[in-house]
């Protein structure tokens, strides 16, 4: 990668796991909610995913930026999914009975780390009460380090087709530094469970850890190669001290440099091109035969708070447990962070929702073209109007379409573009977040904190 170019565009800007991002979200309550709810009934995409957040890990890696809380006793567990249960029999009633589950994902946290038996038991209320779409994704993110062989048996059991497992690293040194503990059994038979049981499997890393060094994080890739996972996700340590206060353990662990967090990126890119892995977005490598290999040929991937995924599934999502995100056409809504203050609400008969956002117009188009660049890698203004029912001078009113910044980021070489479309070059892929953020609107004045997309 051009030093230059990696000095310029190195700069902090959105995930883009929704528009407008998270960062934006206000003081949102109940009734706005069910307003979007009653109307996610008639949208394009009826479809219903289902996400569940399950906040209790067993020990806090120290890196995590995610909405999680150490281990509670069980009694405070059982409650937590009693309240779950009621949380889901609030909404149930405000959606249309005819429409069909494509999804459903647990996330936090480890949810595979609660008993297991309290995990199925949210499976069969949900999938109870309504019909599904030809194989859905059923899928739930797991630490590997606490799951014995029947306990992986079991989830296939209860429903679930698709594990992401949490390996981070294969190196014992690095997840000792970090304070995660490696997987109970061998990846390798954890891999021909999952195979035998007919389920998909994802493995998730990140590089820019202390320990980690370009030849480490590229020897753990090729572990995870050998193994032939249908997708890999190599994250970017986002160290953000300020907002989640663990983090400054690491530095006094050190961190890598990031001339080397940049090689760690490469050359896993490489290493896993080289074996026939697609990339996917900015950050995922799939089979050839994966579901987002064959979305990305026809540009119907798409992007939500879970992943990226092919429009098969694409959904509108409805969040249940602290901190959860609904994700509906009009609007997002986030549940209260506080355990308490979740069950005190929904005990009350009360949704906990307490932040979120209603879109307007300009930017649910907004939304659908910085989706389409980030999933995509860019975009057809007809096509884009055309699926709209608008007009390409629309678009480009309700965007920050500025022919100029598209100049600049043509002549870097992130870009190819001109009346009819956008398109990254693979050159321009590790920075599509950036290629996404010039069309955003909210970004010309932003004071808001993100992280750097290498």
């Amino acid at each position: 990668m051009n030093e230059t170019l990696f000095k310029k565009y190195n700069v902090p800007v959105p995930r883009y796991t929704s528009y407008p991002t998270a960062n934006e979200f206000r003081p949102f309550d109940a009734e706005q909610y069910l307003k979007a709810v009653e109307s996610s009934n008639n949208a394009t995409a009826d479809n219903i995913s289902f996400y569940i957040h399950v906040p209790f890990c067993r020990h806090l890696c120290h890196y995590c930026g995610c909405n999680s809380v150490a281990m509670a006793k069980p009694d405070r567990i059982t409650e937590y999914f009693e309240t779950l249960h009621k949380e889901i029999d609030l909404l149930l009633p405000h959606l249309r009975k005819d429409r069909r589950i494509s999804q459903i994902h647990y996330g936090g946290g480890s949810p595979s780390s609660m008993p297991l038996p309290l995990i199925r038991g949210v499976n069969e209320h949900l999938l109870s009460a309504f019909e599904t779409i030809e194989n859905p994704e059923i899928a739930i993110e797991c630490h590997p380090g606490y799951l014995k062989a029947e306990d992986w048996h079991y989830l296939l059991g209860s429903g679930f087709n698709r594990f992401s497992l949490g390996i981070q690293d294969f190196n014992a040194d690095v997840l000792h530094t970090v304070n995660r503990h490696p997987s109970l059994l061998p990846v390798a038979e954890i891999m021909d469970i999952l195979r035998k049981g007919g389920a998909k499997v994802n493995f998730d890393f990140i590089y820019g850890l202390p320990k980690q060094s370009v030849k480490e994080f590229v020897s753990t890739i090729e572990t995870a190669i050998s193994l032939r996972p249908d997708r890999l996700v190599t994250f970017s340590y986002a160290h953000l001290p300020s907002l989640f206060k663990r983090q400054q353990i690491l530095e006094k662990a050190g961190l890598p440099l990031q001339n080397e967090k940049l090689g760690m990126f490469e050359e896993a890119a490489r290493t896993l091109r080289a074996a026939g892995y697609v990339p996917i977005g900015m950050d995922h490598f799939v089979l050839p035969d994966d579901d987002l290999s064959v979305a990305l040929q026809h540009h119907t991937l798409h992007r939500n708070f879970q992943g990226y995924c092919p429009r098969r599934i694409t959904a509108q999502v409805y969040a249940f447990g602290v901190s959860g995100i609904s994700q509906l056409d009009e609007a997002y809504a986030q549940n209260t962070k506080d355990i308490l203050t979740y069950i005190t609400q929904v005990n009350a008969g009360r949704l906990p929702v307490q932040r979120g956002y209603a879109l307007a117009p300009w930017q649910r188009i907004t939304r659908e073209v910085i989706e389409c660049i980030m999933c995509n890698n860019g975009i057809n203004w007809h096509d884009m109007a055309q699926r709209l029912h608008c007009t390409v001078t629309d678009i480009w009113q309700a965007v920050h379409y500025n022919e100029a910044q598209l100049q600049t980021l043509q002549a870097d070489g992130l870009i190819i573009f001109d009346a009819e479309d956008v398109r990254v070059t693979p050159e321009g892929m590790p920075f599509v977040r950036n290629v996404a953020a010039a069309f955003d609107p909210m970004m010309r004045n932003s004071h808001l904190l993100f992280s750097k997309p290498v």
